[in-house]
């Protein structure tokens, strides 16, 4: 870092307004050029209202993972935790349906809770016992792991899912747009209201700056990252349980891959607008240039390994533009 820094330093102030300006619109323009060729490169398939609305669909639950990711962030820590309890989430709201025969809005609710305690789990390792987030994240993520096989004993939980939960996720209640979409806005712009337009927002994102000054400033910093855990993990059980709904089953390893994919959109997010700050709306703009690369990628029939490489070479390319735009905030 200090070595960019010096070198920010000798750049002439033109340079380092173009760089300024590259680090912040670069993943816009980036969105919007893969968005153009696409859509020159298969006019038919791709620039369809149909398919714009499916790629939506597909990135809502992503954006609603990586946007409750996007709180952890901001408040300065890591939560590994939220794929796999996405996972135990989605096994758990379709046992308590299947299984034990609740209300479907009951144990919806139940796993919301559930979500939250996981997080405040997850915020107490961290602000009481001092352990790093991300070694207390991954370590609780993997006995949620353990809990999901052992709760389903590794069989997905398939037969008997009633109707009305699979149309939480594939029906269209509002305007005949999908569930799932309604849902992300609703999420995604709450969210937004929280941390830009609020005073426990400031608050958030004065714990994220500098913890030791919002201390000082009379901020309950533990309170304030407590609180961004426990969203996370509201954030992914409701994640979980639209993906269950979704496939119509839970399974024990269904949301897995989520982490890596929300991790991608909010460092992504990061390099978006601001010099290398997370903040929701970038998340918003990160998440959908994956769901259009992927989109992209699977129209023009190329293989499953292909989507791997692109999301890892995006989140590479992400934290490359984050650490860009800090250097040059720093310089």
């Amino acid at each position: 870092m200090t070595d960019a820094i010096t070198s920010n330093r000798r750049l002439s102030p033109r340079a380092k307004s173009a760089l300024g300006l590259f680090a912040r619109y670069a993943t816009i323009i980036g969105l919007l050029a893969m968005i153009a060729a696409f859509a020159v490169l298969s006019p038919r398939a791709f620039p369809t209202l149909n398919n714009f609305t499916n790629v939506l669909n597909q990135a809502s639950l992503t954006m609603i993972i990586a946007a409750g990711l996007t709180l952890a962030v901001v408040v300065g820590e890591l939560d590994l935790s939220v794929g796999f309890a996405a996972s135990l989430h989605g096994i758990l709201v379709t046992g308590l349906i299947v299984s034990n025969g609740l209300p479907i809005p009951l144990a919806i609710l139940i796993v919301l809770c559930a979500g939250a305690l996981i997080g405040l789990v997850n915020g107490l390792i961290v602000t009481k016992i001092k352990v790093n987030s991300v070694i207390a994240t991954l370590g609780v993520g993997t006995i949620l792991t353990g809990l999901a096989f052992a709760y389903s004993a590794g069989v997905p939980i398939v037969s008997g899912v009633p109707e009305a939960f699979l149309q939480l996720s594939l029906g269209r209640w509002l305007f005949g747009i999908p569930n799932n979409i309604v849902i992300m806005a609703l999420v995604v712009g709450g969210l937004w209201v929280l941390v830009e337009r609020s005073a426990l927002g400031q608050e958030i994102q004065a714990v994220g700056g500098n913890p030791a000054a919002a201390r000082l400033a009379g901020i309950d910093v533990d309170r304030i990252k407590i609180l961004g855990f426990v969203i996370s993990g509201v954030c992914a059980a409701l994640t979980g349980i639209l993906l269950a709904s979704r496939l119509g089953s839970g399974t024990a390893s269904a949301a897995d891959s989520y982490l890596l994919t929300a991790f991608a959109a909010v460092f992504l997010g990061s390099a978006t607008l601001r010099d290398g700050e997370f903040h929701i709306f970038g998340t918003l703009i990160g998440a959908l240039i994956i769901a259009f690369g992927f989109n992209g990628l699977n129209i023009f029939g190329a293989p499953t390994f292909s989507q791997y490489v692109l999301q890892g070479a995006i989140l590479i390319l992400a934290v490359g533009l984050s650490s860009l735009g800090r250097s040059i905030a720093e310089s």
